[in-house]
């Protein structure tokens, strides 16, 4: 079984959605499953440099909507799966191309992990390449070397690629999940909501 995941490394759901998927894969007895993440993202038009990011929620909400409404939920679901969120050290809503481009230089799922982690639990900026080499350097990685090809633009057109393959599919918003290319769902569904869609693929397939 092959699970294609579309996600955004600034986006709260999909970082809730990843550990759901997880939660459910580790209940899995079925027939062994790939995951493949895919780049979305949320707003390509945010600069290299970022926006400060209490103003640019506020302008999400166009004003009218509390801070803590948007992080109130986000944060409560996240403690249920063992995720923190401090949105309150979050400085910058960075343009995450540079975090998918080294994501797609070390296809790992810890990586993935430790980007959310970096900017969600720490506030640290993964728009940014010094933040990334560091946790290239935290996970055993070369981090010269991954910054030399950050530097270079390495990966930069497969991402794009790959986030363009997912507007095709008609995704509009992440977490994304695709099953074996044919059944598809969206949001942080519960882990028990998508294991029970695993074992319908499964049924299906094989009846």
């Amino acid at each position: 079984m092959r699970i294609d995941v579309f996600h955004d490394t600034a986006c709260p759901w999909c970082r809730i959605g990843k550990a759901h998927l997880q939660q459910a894969l580790a209940r899995w007895n079925g027939e062994r499953v790939e995951v493949h993440y895919h780049t979305f993202f949320l707003n390509p038009s945010i600069p290299e440099s970022g926006y400060p990011f209490r103003e640019y929620m506020q302008a999400k909400g166009g004003g009218q909507v509390p801070l803590e409404d948007w992080f109130s939920a986000p944060r409560q679901m996240g403690e249920r799966v063992g995720l923190t969120f401090n949105f309150d050290r979050i400085e910058k809503a960075p343009n995450t191309m540079l975090s998918h481009q080294f994501i797609a230089l070390i296809p790992d799922e810890t990586i993935i992990d430790a980007v959310y982690a970096a900017y969600f639990e720490h506030g640290r900026d993964i728009g940014s390449i010094d933040v990334l080499t560091a946790i290239a350097a935290d996970h055993g990685h070369d981090a010269d070397a991954i910054r030399t090809r950050l530097e270079a633009g390495d990966m930069r057109d497969e991402v794009r690629a790959d986030a363009a393959w997912g507007i095709r599919l008609g995704v509009t918003g992440v977490p994304f999940f695709v099953i074996n290319q044919r059944l598809a769902f969206s949001g942080a569904q519960s882990s028990e909501t998508i294991l029970d869609i695993l074992r319908q693929v499964h049924t299906e397939e094989i009846s």
